[in-house]
């Protein structure tokens, strides 16, 4: 009991000696510190100077402040350039969901020459818009807010892309490769609309125009500066500039080509011609979804500061809830109208709701997103509808899509977004026309000299034997196929 009551003792003067002594240790540790502070505060430059920074163990001097802002810059033009970069690969991804959508929603027999007008519209419209599309698109003008320029060439950007000049936030080379895969998607958007009946060689023709001509010079009305822009008209990421324009230019087409065989009968009666893989269909769309992260949010072209972060954010948000409302909107308006939820009515619900959305989506609230996702959904089902009773065969829904709900998008900015209605209604109108009327007297050209729809043989054959001597879906190999498995 004793030896118990010793060693308690020892163990309670032990732990007072040990307090005592970190109070101890602790206090010349704040008084060290408070030193040392009032050292500091006694070295701090006057008023004007810079401070030299401390050396470091190597003796060399640490960073100064304008080593430290050069860095900051640096990293922020970095952040700027990348990311604007990947929303520019982004962009080019979406040729692919253009392609599957097509394909999807036509014959099997024309899969190969449609797969072809894909790559090939892409290929020649970054080749054309390279050589003449950005010297007009991007010519010069000023953006005083009312000089009104109408048309102009940089001949500085013909053939060439300028070097950076140090100052500005993205370098040139990155700028152009955003700005020719829009290109790009204003030329593939016809590809539907003419689908299984036009000559490889117009369509052809056809992308060099628009990717060449006619897109840069509409394009320079409103984002190089011009006469809309000056008025005030707004598309931040192309409902008009972009998808109206390739609409309107698929509806000249679809118009002038007539429908295909078959599509209507005798009497006028509309003849269904479904596509032959619902599965490449939806697959394209949700590629397409996809591709628009980079064609909406990368047109806030900033992205490194907490402003433009943050209206990147609010422009991916309203982009997904538009293109969901969309394919809800169209789906149950199909159900009403025709008793059944048509996959490929939600489908291109979905794409025009992002349509809708693309030219304010960085101007609107998130409710108003949904609703203006949902009028463009029942927009396109009543575009389609409105088509076939006028006998206007558009295979892929591609004017309903891109031509009205661009429409709609560019009104919805005024109507949501707190835009002036009247700049957004000539910018809309005019933009529209002149795609719609410079494509109408191109095609009428190249069908005045035969070179516009291919011969009905050929249609019905189908344009992949016919064009290119090959096919998608090779007998031989299905054949194949089926005897492997019979073995």
């Amino acid at each position: 009991m004793q030896r118990g009551n010793t060693m308690t003792g020892w163990r309670n003067r032990i732990t007072r000696h040990f307090v005592f002594g970190s109070i101890i240790l602790v206090g010349m540790m704040g008084l060290s510190l408070a030193l040392a502070s009032v050292g500091a505060a006694q070295e701090v430059p006057a008023e004007g100077t810079v401070a030299e920074a401390p050396a470091d163990a190597s003796g060399q001097a640490g960073p100064t402040i304008e080593s430290v802002a050069q860095s900051a810059s640096d990293l922020t033009f970095a952040v700027n350039n990348i990311t604007l970069f990947i929303c520019a690969v982004l962009v080019i991804f979406m040729q692919a969901g253009f392609a599957m959508v097509e394909v999807g929603l036509n014959s099997a027999k024309n899969v190969v020459n449609i797969l072809a007008k894909n790559l090939l519209d892409f290929a020649l419209g970054v080749v054309l818009f390279f050589a003449i599309g950005y010297a007009i698109m991007y010519p010069g003008f000023a953006d005083d807010g009312g000089s009104g320029e109408f048309f102009k060439v940089d001949a500085g950007r013909i053939m060439a892309i300028s070097d950076w000049d140090g100052s500005s936030t993205l370098h040139p080379q990155v700028d152009f490769l955003f700005q020719v895969a829009f290109a790009a998607t204003a030329a593939t958007i016809v590809s539907g609309a003419v689908a299984g009946r036009m000559k490889l060689g117009a369509y052809l023709i056809y992308t060099a125009v628009l990717t060449g001509f006619v897109y840069p010079v509409s394009g320079s009305w409103k984002w190089g500066y011009g006469w809309l822009h000056d008025m005030g008209f707004h598309d931040f990421a192309g409902s008009v500039v972009v998808h109206a324009v390739g609409g309107f230019a698929g509806l000249a087409g679809a118009m002038l080509l007539g429908p295909r065989i078959g599509r209507y009968a005798a009497d006028g009666r509309s003849v269904a011609l479904p596509g032959h893989n619902i599965t490449f269909t939806t697959l394209g769309v949700f590629i397409l979804l996809i591709g628009w992260y980079g064609f909406n949010p990368g047109s806030q072209l900033a992205f490194a500061d907490p402003a433009n972060a943050g209206t990147v954010m609010t422009v991916a948000v309203n982009t997904t809830l538009a293109a969901c409302t969309g394919a809800l909107a169209a789906l149950v308006l199909a159900w009403i109208m025709f008793g059944k939820p048509d996959l490929g009515m939600a489908l291109n619900g979905m794409l025009g709701g992002l349509v809708g959305i693309t030219a304010n989506c960085d101007c609107v609230s998130n409710i108003s997103a949904l609703i203006i996702g949902a009028v463009a959904g029942v927009l396109v089902l009543l575009a389609v509808v409105a088509l076939d009773k006028l006998k206007i065969d558009d295979p892929v829904g591609a004017f309903p899509v891109h031509g009205v709900c661009g429409i709609w998008g560019g009104l919805a900015a005024a109507f949501f977004g707190g835009k002036a209605l009247m700049p957004q209604l000539v910018g809309t109108a005019v933009i529209c026309a002149w795609a719609f009327l410079t494509m109408v007297l191109l095609f009428s050209i190249l069908k005045a000299i035969g070179v516009f729809r291919v011969p009905a043989e050929e249609e019905k054959t189908g344009l992949d034997l016919s064009h290119h001597g090959m096919q998608a879906y090779p007998a031989e190999a299905l054949h194949g196929a089926v005897a492997e498995a019979q073995r």
